[in-house]
């Protein structure tokens, strides 16, 4: 079985974003039967989330610590209560260790106070593998989820941008937990098209088994493929890929949260992370990283579960409000085998299992970007 890296990859297109002020994201109540489906967070406050990333320094890709700090953007805005982050087990040498310096930045910045646990270094061996001779403090990432589902009082929406090996886990040991506790998880792995003649996705190649074993969870399942086709590779389609400049975003940003990227980006050495968030930006680091370009895969998910969508101009505006959004959820059933191959159809019945599109091509990438900017523009500004 062949894996492509989505890490190495780089898309085509995009343009410089104007300069602009920064409006706050509008805040709505009632959210619409269509969109939610099942997200309504009518009176229960912001929605509990768990984040599950391969978040490591050094990187193993900048795009998880775009991720990271969009979640936290909402967590500091108050749309979700962020619980904790559960960060991979790296999958290779080449990687850093997770990045507990990231999400300490992040708490720093925020004041907010967010655990991060470790997930297992073991992948699953079958489809119903509960590791059952793992040490404890292999299954440590997966027993938090666990009690954090079982202590929670509403429901939490999971997050999972990475393998998908920690949730898989923990969906097996209490499936019973998962049908009642969790609200919902958004898997932001796999192609819409998948062949066996083509590599899988890099993110389902991490841990096929367990990419496989979150489409049968007993809960809602959102699923944004990565790419429409693996093949080309392209923005449209059933695929949550984007990219921007990463100058139309960084030299809009407070110095701490630029500090934050540039740490990351420049592979910092040093463990002082504290005092690299308080010091002068590297201008030198901005110049060079600032000229690449980020492909991007997750934005959309955090915002509806969050309760929000995107409009074709990049407002960021509660799923319920009049208008059109440049992307939504389209209820379908799917299969997917152990190799992590799926075959799936639209399904208008389907209240348990929903596919990415983006409705609006054209577009899409520049109403991302600048959802992207502003969402991050809710932190701190100092």
């Amino acid at each position: 079985m062949k894996r492509v890296n989505r890490r190495r990859f780089l898309g085509l297109g995009g343009a410089a974003l104007a300069a602009m002020n920064v409006p706050a994201i509008a805040r709505h109540s009632n959210h619409s039967k269509e969109e939610t489906s099942g997200l309504d967070q009518e009176n229960s406050g912001p929605v509990p989330m768990i984040h599950v990333g391969d978040i490591f320094h050094h990187h193993g890709d900048p795009d998880d610590h775009w991720d990271l700090a969009s979640v936290y953007a909402l967590a500091y805005s108050g749309y979700v209560d962020l619980k904790g982050i559960v960060i991979d087990w790296p999958p290779r040498k080449t990687f850093g260790d997770p990045d507990v310096m990231g999400v300490a930045q992040l708490n720093y910045i925020t004041g907010l106070v967010v655990p991060a646990v470790t997930g297992t270094p073991y992948t699953m061996k079958h489809r119903n593998d509960i590791q059952a001779d793992a040490d404890p403090i292999d299954h440590q990432g997966i027993n938090w989820v666990i009690e954090t589902l079982r202590e929670s009082p509403s429901p939490v929406i999971i997050n999972v941008v990475g393998a998908s090996t920690d949730i898989a886990l923990a969906i097996k040991k209490e499936p019973e937990l998962f049908a009642s506790k969790c609200k919902a998880i958004y898997q932001n792995a796999g192609s819409a098209i998948t062949r066996r003649d083509k590599p899988i996705e890099y993110n389902t190649g991490l841990d096929p088994f367990a990419y496989a074993t979150l489409f049968d969870a007993p809960c809602p399942v959102y699923w944004l493929p990565c790419f429409h086709d693996r093949a080309t590779n392209e923005v449209g389609g059933y695929g949550s890929y984007y990219r921007f400049l990463q100058n139309d975003i960084l030299r809009h940003l407070p110095k701490k949260l630029l500090n934050f990227f540039l740490f990351m980006l420049g592979w910092a050495r040093s463990h002082k992370w504290l005092e690299y968030l308080n010091g002068e930006p590297d201008q030198r680091l901005l110049d060079s990283k600032g000229d690449m370009y980020r492909a991007m895969w997750c934005t959309a998910g955090f915002l509806h579960a969050a309760g929000k969508k995107v409009t074709s101009e990049g407002d960021i505006v509660p799923l319920d409000s009049e208008g059109e959004s440049v992307c939504s959820f389209v209820p379908v059933k799917v299969d997917c085998d152990d190799e992590g191959y799926t075959d799936w159809e639209k399904d208008p019945h389907s209240d348990k299992r929903f596919i990415f599109h983006v409705d609006d091509e054209q577009n899409y990438e520049k109403a991302m970007t600048t959802a992207l900017r502003d969402l991050l523009l809710q932190l701190p500004q100092s």
